[in-house]
């Protein structure tokens, strides 16, 4: 690439190339060339490749500095650091004299040695001069005919690094990640900061940088033969003059150091071996007892002091290196020497396998020289070599092992070719390998041909190493002569015997289509075919005639097979499409399929069909054929049938059916009779042949329809029906069923067998029912007779079935009833009689059934009947209460009914008992009182009772009006009756009741109630609780205890001692009160016995006047709270059931929500 203006472009450099810039004539040159080694003779000059750019995925041309951002670390591999040659023009070649790792040995960092084309070393040779040419042979001046440095130089510029590819080990991929960042030269110290500014920040940089320069000479330890250490002290401040040190100058970062080295002296080219932190390093990959030179540079962030002075050490001689291996030359083996490492080598040890193969290793040869010939070889045979290397220091790997063959001799003669395979146009033939030549010797094989009549002789046809060839592009049934010889790197055998051989004739072609010769008949017709135009160089020996039966042409079958052109296709089926097709044969094998020929038989009638057979019984007037189609169709489809049949009487025939379906029903036939059936098939060429005769016998019909039948009633629950035989129509009547029903529409079957008459039992009077007649023989059955109508007599009434007995409310609403009854036949009587008995259920017993069935007849009355006792007779009623029993006594009860024809039979025995007499009423008594409460006491027993005690009490108070008005309904036997007036007498009456019924109200008790005293005065933040006293138990005094709880607070003890009222005082008018009690008993020779608490009282001081009430539990203390105006609130127990209340309301809804939308 070439460019005037004096700009070199970005060029990319593939992976394996190297670019290098050069000026001829005032024009630069960028050359992209390959990597090639190097081969250096002579004890220290190792092998090397030119290494590839540091970084092969960038373009060769490094762009200007100022395009770049600043790396962190900048160093150059020069010896006269970055000022030697422009940054934009670096070379990335590197010449192939400088020492790395990687080159240096193989097992110990050296690669094998690769050749070099003339051409490629002389341009490398001359690039080379090039270069030293324009370098001038120095690195300290500037290049001559390069452009002048760029005159603003920042610490991104990019300085020469000597990086290889990679492939040394460890360490130097350490040192490539190392060398990644770029260190600033000496020449950046005098140029403007970082952030432009040029006045103190240049000092701080030239004060930075004299301390970077002032670091000590390193020191060299631990020399080996492949590696030493090396450390250093970091730079320190110089003193003044006065003795006192300079100015503090610390570093903004940490130091860093750069370790490099030389093989080729003092002021030869540097090599970057570590860049780190730390104040020492080891230097691996030596080469053994060579002379170095090494040295520090210290570095700060883009500045980079100078080199400390180079410190030379010789690394120790170790055992030689591996040699290469043995080549062969001119029928010698000789070898290159290896490096000695520092110790002259003294012998060489040459082993090989002998010619074995087996991997195991003979010595045939130790001494000094650097060749040995072999004697007394196989020839034509592979012998392995590797060679070692010794000096005083010891023995050296073994090189790769080398495989060398010897030379053979000419071989001899082949056999001559044979034939493998033949073709039309091929022919495949194979050889053997001459018997005298080894299995390591390469032979070749030439195959000459000569073509019969042809005048051109032997021509070569196939040269290789293969035994088999197929010569190919030959003609057909040709005489070819064929010979071969062998050759190999000696020389060329004489060629093997001549022999012939003959190609294949090719198949002849397809025949002409073939053609119909005469008439087509149903059965067979003629054809014929010409021969084929081309017979593939072979007379035709046959000609094959195939097939088909339809036009599918899936299946062919062979019809003829020989040499006439003419054929008579016989046994064809009659309205069938056929194809033809014919092929021939010869020599050169079968011909292509000619084209087809289609043929169509005309069709025939079809043949005689099979006899219709019958199907299922045969009826008295019908019977049903069924028949196949025909064997043969004559070619055609059938289209249709046709059925005669003929009389027992007369030959004649008459067609009964015609259409295309396989079976038929034929009627009108006679019962009991032989008729002859005959069949045909038509095609569209015609009717064929009758089949033969069918004999089919009629079946006997069904009785015909019995007259209708008569009706005699022998009493109002038996019936006699009969019957007469109707005409059998051709088999006798074996049976007759009788159908009845009391509808119509509903009748079953009640009788079936040969009688001519049936007495029907168990009847209900004054009913209706119907029946009929059916007669049954072998054919079938008859239709049934006319239905006829017979009602049976009327009778006693039925048996009452059902019997209840009356409740108590039931016996009530009687008693309303025969008093509302009692009422108007006073109204219309004008008399009033005396009062209904009262119906008490120890005494009395009610009575209820269900009405039975009076068979025709209207039910009079009914008589009930107790056992012992004279019967009740009763009027036409369904329910009646028997007077006059005994409290608690058992009775059996059976009711009869009676109609104008007499007693129906009783009924299932029923039995009742009576309850026993209800109690009498307790005495009342007045136990405690105040002016506006009554405690009233009756009977023994506790304060409450359990509901569910049989013995319960009903106590009812007198109004102004003198009507009584219930007070109390239950088990208790005391009752506390409150809001009355002072001063004020009450009247009140108690009955007992129990399961027997109600007794009877006590006399009326008069109770007055006392004045009240007067209403101490209270205000808004007081109250005053009472509770009712209790008295003495067992001559133990009993003491109260009050507790009070403020809102949500827990209870405390306000009051204790024997008072029944506490005035509590210094409510919050705005807080809620709740007030409760307990009764304590002081025993004399026992602790205190505290008694359950009572409810609690909730007390609302917001309002002026409140008043507090509640009942004790168990101990029958009481509390309240008396003012001018009360109120009760809810107690625990309320509160809770008005809860629970709440949720079911909801339950309830959520689930109808959900029946009504979710489910439905």
């Amino acid at each position: 690439m070439m460019s005037p203006n004096g700009s070199v472009p970005p060029i990319y450099v593939p992976p394996g190339y190297v670019s290098q810039i050069i000026e001829e004539n005032g024009v630069r040159r960028v050359l992209v060339l390959p990597q090639q080694p190097e081969f250096h003779p002579g004890g220290h000059s190792p092998l090397h490749h030119p290494p590839p750019p540091p970084h092969a995925h960038l373009p060769a041309f490094i762009p200007h500095p100022a395009m770049m951002p600043p790396p962190p670390h900048l160093y150059t591999g020069m010896a006269g650091g970055v000022g030697d040659m422009s940054s934009q023009y670096i070379s990335q070649y590197h010449p192939a004299h400088i020492y790395s790792e990687q080159d240096s040995h193989s097992q110990h960092g050296r690669p094998p040695f690769v050749h070099r084309d003339d051409r490629t070393s002389k341009t490398y040779e001359r690039l080379q001069k090039k270069l030293k040419d324009r370098q001038g042979g120095g690195g300290g001046g500037q290049v001559k005919d390069s452009p002048p440095p760029s005159p603003q130089k920042t610490c991104s510029s990019p300085a020469t690094v000597d990086i290889h590819n990679g492939v040394g080990g460890n360490a130097l991929e350490a040192e490539q990640g190392q060398l990644s960042h770029a260190v600033a030269g000496p020449d950046r110290q005098t140029g403007r900061g970082r952030n432009g500014e040029s006045g103190e920040l240049d000092k701080e940089a030239q004060a930075l940088l004299a301390l970077l320069s002032t670091i000590s000479t390193p020191v060299v330890s631990d020399i080996q033969a492949r590696g030493a250490v090396v450390s250093w002290d970091p730079p320190t401040r110089p003193e003044s003059e006065n003795g006192s040190v300079e100015d503090d100058c610390s570093p903004p970062e940490p130091l860093s150091y750069e370790v490099s080295i030389s093989f080729s002296g003092k002021d030869g080219k540097y090599k970057s071996m570590y860049c780190g932190e730390e104040l020492s390093a080891t230097l691996e990959d030596l080469r053994p007892a060579t002379d170095y030179h090494v040295r520090v540079q210290a570095l700060c962030n883009c500045l980079q002091g100078s080199p400390s002075e180079a410190v030379s050490f010789t690394t120790a001689s170790c055992e030689p290196d591996p040699p290469n291996a043995p080549r062969k030359a001119s029928g010698t083996k000789n070898t290159l020497p290896p490096c000695d490492n520092g110790s002259k080598i003294q012998n060489y040890i040459l082993q090989w396998d002998e010619g074995k193969g087996t991997g195991i290793y003979e010595q045939c040869y130790y001494g000094p020289q650097k060749q040995y010939r072999v004697t007394k070889l196989s020839p034509a045979s592979r012998y392995s070599f590797r060679l070692a290397a010794k000096n005083d220091l010891g023995v050296s790997e073994f090189s790769e092992v080398v495989d060398l063959f010897t030379s053979c001799s000419v071989p001899l003669p082949p056999f001559p070719p044979e034939l493998e395979m033949a073709g039309v146009t091929w022919l495949c033939m194979k050889w053997q390998r001459p018997t005298s030549s080894p299995k390591e010797d390469d032979i070749y094989y030439v195959l000459e041909m000569e073509e019969e009549g042809s005048g051109y002789g032997f021509q070569p046809s196939y040269d290789g190493e293969e035994l088999s060839c197929t010569v190919r592009s030959l003609h057909r049934s040709t005489k070819y002569k064929f010979r071969v010889a062998a050759y190999n790197s000696e020389g060329k055998s004489n060629p093997s015997q001549v022999v012939e051989f003959i190609t294949n004739p090719d198949r002849p072609s397809s025949p002409c289509r073939p053609v119909i010769r005469g008439r087509v008949l149903p059965n067979s017709f003629k054809m014929a075919w010409e021969p084929p135009k081309d017979n593939g160089g072979a007379e035709v020996t046959k000609y094959v005639v195939e097939l088909s039966e339809g036009l599918s042409g899936l299946s062919w079958e062979l019809v003829y097979s020989g040499p006439a052109m003419e054929h008579v296709c016989e046994g064809l089926k009659p309205g069938c499409s056929y194809q033809m097709r014919v092929y021939c044969m010869s020599e050169g094998g079968q011909s292509p399929l000619s084209e087809t020929l289609q043929v169509q038989t005309p069709a025939v009638p079809p043949g005689p069909c099979q006899s219709p057979r019958l199907v299922g019984k045969p009826k008295a007037r019908e019977v049903q054929l069924r028949w196949g189609p025909p064997q043969v169709d004559g070619g055609s489809p059938v289209s249709c049938y046709s059925v005669e049949v003929s009389g027992p009487q007369s030959e004649e025939s008459r067609e009964v059916y015609q259409g295309p379906e396989l079976d038929c029903s034929v009627g009108g036939l006679m019962p009991g009779k032989t008729y002859s059936f005959r069949l045909k098939a038509a095609n569209k060429a015609g009717f064929g042949p009758l089949s033969e005769r069918c004999e089919v016998s009629t079946g006997p019909g069904a009785p015909e329809q019995c007259k209708a039948a008569t009706t005699t009633c022998k009493s109002p629950s038996c019936v006699v029906v009969s019957w007469e035989a109707p005409p059998c129509n051709g088999a006798p009547v074996t049976e007759f069923r009788l159908e009845w029903g009391a509808a119509e529409g509903s009748m079953q079957v009640c009788y079936s067998g040969p009688g001519l008459s049936h007495e029907m039992k168990g009847l209900l009077p004054a009913t209706n029912y119907f029946c009929r007649v059916q007669a049954v023989n072998v054919a079938g059955v008859g239709p049934f007779s006319e239905a006829v109508l017979c009602q049976t007599p009327c009778s006693v009434p039925a048996a009452v079935s059902n019997i209840y007995a009356l409740k108590e409310s039931e016996l009530r609403r009687y008693e309303t009833s025969v008093d509302a009854d009692e009422d108007e036949e006073e109204e219309d009587g004008g008399c009033r009689p005396p009062p209904p008995p009262l119906y008490s259920p120890s005494t009395c017993l009610g009575v209820s059934w269900d009405p039975p069935c009076d068979h025709g007849s209207e039910i009079t009355s009914y008589l009930i009947d107790l056992g012992e006792r004279q019967p009740v007779v009763v009027g036409p009623v369904t329910k009646h209460i028997i007077h006059h029993l005994q409290p608690d006594t058992s009775y059996r009860i059976r009711i009869q009914a009676l109609n104008s024809l007499g007693a129906g039979p009783f009924s299932h025995t029923f039995k009742l008992k009576t309850k026993p007499l209800p109690p009498q009423p307790p005495r009342l008594e007045c136990t405690a009182f105040s002016h506006q409460t009554l405690r009233l006491k009756w009977g023994d027993g506790p304060a409450k009772a359990a509901t569910s005690d049989a013995l319960q009490y009903q106590l009812q108070m007198g109004d102004k009006s003198g009507r009584f008005i219930s007070l109390y309904k239950g088990p208790c036997h005391t009752h506390k009756v409150q809001r009355l007036n002072e001063s004020t007498s009450y009247t009140f009456r108690i009955q007992a009741f129990n399961e027997a019924g109600e007794g009877p109200f006590s006399n009326v008790y008069t109770f007055t109630t006392p004045r009240s005293p007067p209403a101490p005065r209270l205000d808004d933040n007081s109250c005053e609780v009472t509770w009712e006293a209790l008295p003495p138990m067992k001559g133990d005094p009993i003491i109260y205890t009050l507790q009070c709880m403020m809102g949500n607070s827990e209870f405390k003890q306000t009051y204790k001692g024997s008072a029944t009222s506490f005035h509590v005082q210094s409510l919050q008018p705005s807080s809620d009160y709740r007030f409760r009690v307990c009764a304590i008993r002081q025993c004399h020779d026992a602790p205190e016995l505290s008694g359950p608490y009572s409810p609690t009282v909730t007390l609302s001081p917001q309002r002026s006047d409140v008043a507090l009430g509640g009942s004790t539990a168990g101990s029958g203390s009481r509390t309240a709270a008396e003012s001018g105006r009360s109120r009760r609130s809810m107690t625990d127990e309320q509160c809770a059931f008005l809860l629970l209340m709440v949720f079911a309301v909801i339950a309830i809804l959520i689930a109808f929500v959900i029946q009504y939308f979710v489910i439905k």
